[in-house]
């Protein structure tokens, strides 16, 4: 509603400019005053009219104030400053309007731009269990979504899955080679699998680094899972396949859930690179090296940034494999619909209930959904892969399609580490050296990590020691789902309060606190908002909820019932939502709508701490107040909506 009304007054201020000053200016920048009793709103342009006109800004302004005749709903504009135009809206009509939105299902302005967007996150390697890390990207990516449906946006969400490459490589050796297990033998060992391939990953690295020749090993074993039809590409797709599955199911102890799960060996045994390979050389975006280190090798010049030299990346090998980066291109080929060839699917089962997702696969299966085309594509991988994204552009953009070049996006994130007091909580030795540093770092490889469903194994029991604390009287049950809440709240929330080019430590206790900018705290500000209405039904004669809200949906308060600073300033919070969403998406900064959450909630609990709502002997006044709270907590519940985030009955 805010986004709307602001851009009907730059309409007209815009029209008011050319018809007065013969300027047409193609957009007006609104402000926010520094404080409340400024205005709502502050436009700057009459210092832009001042270079055009040559006249002092304030003088333009002064004009502007007299002569502009604001639209329905604002009360007055004034001059103010050295040339600044403050717009007062009418608090009473703004906040009617504002409260009728809030009952909508979909409060924000729905986007009538038709693109599709297809966003791929998570692409954990199938070769073990899920990390803290790949929570980031899960929870970045999965956030990201949400924003773009809740303003309209169509979107297709994917999650690659590498089950042709190095990593699932490196379990089957583990399996054939080192533990010398069959297929029939691996397929007998319990659950939880991708516990036990973490170890034997771990293992495998250890045990090429003590010979470096049983490296020839994941040569031959990756060539033998590429061509397929194998017992050794049986036993990669048999891990691969249990190990999505278990990533499935912990990332569905999130929320998270994916549309399409595009697999490398569909990208290869339908031929994708090979049509991409030959579009690539034919249009001379890789060339076959004659001389020097890449001897026959075909690579690609990638320009140098920031100042930086030309350089070439090899595309495919000079023993005639492509590299993860060639696979990639194909990949992105087909996301904007630019290959000839596309994937076939089938529905992939992924746990005991019987739930599905759509799964790659090389044989047609009667109707099939239509997947990929898109118009732009946001790849949300971490910082690390930068380099590689850039060469995943510069292939379209060698190309020739330079739209869907300027259209991938690198949705780039730093890495997630673990505080020391998180290690401890975790039973990880550390060296004195690690204990003095700020973060612990984590390797796979090394199996020094946190697995994904350790972690929230462990938010939920320390959570749950907090709920039975407050909470003694509920059910078991009751007590276990509201600690599983709390626990994903706190650690979507963690996840989503930095900034994403930040270096995350992991802490537990910072995470799970009721107070400062947490999960728990947005939460626990819902409940209380959610515990005034309980109360009303229960202590207010004849109240109904249903019924009152109808009422004050039509009702339009006094406008001195808003001249408190304070209470204006939360309806302002709350029309802003909209634009933060928006400012979110544009900045692919999501740590903007957790700390517009957080602020919120900060100023909810002012309010409450302050008015004694239900209590109010004044029957319009606590109407109004109950209004305030109505709206404060639809806001906030939009808010946990687009992180994530669900909130218990009780806290």
């Amino acid at each position: 509603m805010l986004r709307n009304r602001v851009q009907q007054l730059e309409r007209q201020l815009r029209k008011f400019i050319l018809q007065h000053f013969d300027i047409e200016l193609e957009e007006l920048a609104a402000e926010r005053p520094p404080r409340i009793e400024f205005g709502d709103l502050a436009f700057p342009f009459p210092f832009q009219l001042a270079k055009i006109l040559k006249k002092p800004p304030r003088k333009i302004a002064d004009e502007v104030a007299e002569k502009f005749e604001p639209p329905k709903g604002i009360r007055h504009v004034e001059a103010a400053g050295g040339g600044y135009l403050n717009v007062f809206f009418d608090r009473s009509l703004f906040f009617r309007d504002l409260y009728q939105e809030l009952q909508k299902d979909a409060p924000f302005s729905s986007s009538e731009d038709p693109s599709k967007i297809i966003v791929e996150h998570t692409n954990i390697n199938p070769n073990k269990a899920a990390h803290i890390g790949h929570l980031r990207n899960a929870i970045l990516g999965d956030t990201f979504v949400r924003h773009l449906r809740a303003v309209g946006r169509r979107v297709e969400v994917q999650n690659y899955i590498d089950n042709t490459g190095v990593q699932v490589a490196d379990v089957v050796v583990g399996f054939h080679y080192l533990r010398k297990l069959s297929l029939e033998k691996v397929a007998r060992i319990a659950e939880p699998f991708d516990y036990y391939c973490w170890d034997l990953y771990a293992e495998v690295s250890e045990w090429y680094r003590q010979d470096e020749s049983r490296l020839a090993l994941r040569e031959s074993t990756l060539r033998a899972i590429e061509d397929g039809d194998s017992e050794l590409s049986l036993l990669a797709d048999h891990v691969s396949t249990r190990i999505v599955k278990a990533h499935l199911r912990t990332m569905d102890r999130l929320g998270i859930r994916y549309d399409l799960l595009p697999r490398e060996s569909e990208i290869l045994h339908l031929r994708f690179w090979d049509e991409a390979f030959q579009m690539l050389k034919s249009r001379r975006a890789i060339y076959l090296a004659k001389d020097g280190a890449n001897r026959g090798c075909w690579v690609m010049d990638l320009p140098g940034e920031n100042g930086q030299p030309d350089e070439t990346k090899i595309i495919v090998r000079s023993n005639g494999t492509v590299t993860y980066v060639g696979k990639d291109i194909a990949y992105q080929l087909w996301k904007f619909g630019l290959l000839n060839r596309t994937f076939h699917y089938r529905l992939f089962r992924w746990n005991d209930d019987g739930e599905t997702v759509w799964i790659t696969t090389t044989e047609a299966s009667g109707d099939e959904p239509d997947f990929g085309g898109a118009d732009f594509v946001y790849n949300v991988i971490d910082v690390r892969q930068s380099y590689l994204q850039r060469v995943v552009v510069q292939g379209l953009r060698s190309l020739g399609f330079h739209r869907e070049a300027d259209r991938s996006i690198h949705f780039s994130y730093e890495m997630v580490a673990l505080s020391p007091a998180c290690c401890d909580e975790l039973n990880i030795e550390l060296s004195e050296e690690e204990r003095q540093k700020p973060y612990v770092e984590v390797s796979g490889r090394k199996g020094l990590g946190v697995k994904a469903d350790d972690l929230i194994d462990k938010l939920v029991e320390k959570s749950l020691d907090e709920v039975n604390q407050r909470q003694p009287d509920l059910s078991e049950q009751a007590r276990q789902e509201i600690a599983r809440q709390i626990a994903v709240g706190a650690l979507r929330y963690f996840m989503l309060k930095y900034t994403r080019n930040a270096v995350i430590a992991f802490d537990f206790s910072e995470a799970l606190s009721f107070e400062g900018e947490t999960g728990p705290y947005l939460q626990y500000s819902i409940v209380r908002a959610n515990n005034i209405f309980r109360k009303a039904q229960e202590r207010l004669p004849g109240w109904n909820e249903g019924c009152w809200r109808n009422k004050v949906g039509n009702c339009q308060f006094p406008e001195e019932f808003f001249e408190d600073s304070e209470i204006w300033n939360l309806v302002l919070q709350i029309a802003r939502i909209e634009d933060t969403v928006f400012q979110s998406i544009d900045s692919l900064e999501l740590s903007q709508t957790a700390r517009h959450a957080f602020s919120l909630a900060q100023q909810f609990n002012l309010f409450y701490h302050r008015y004694h709502i239900l209590s109010e002997e004044d029957e319009l006044k606590r109407e109004f107040y109950l209004a305030i709270a109505d709206s404060a907590r639809r806001g906030l519940l939009r808010l946990t909506d687009l992180t994530g985030i669900q909130v218990p009955e009780r806290m």
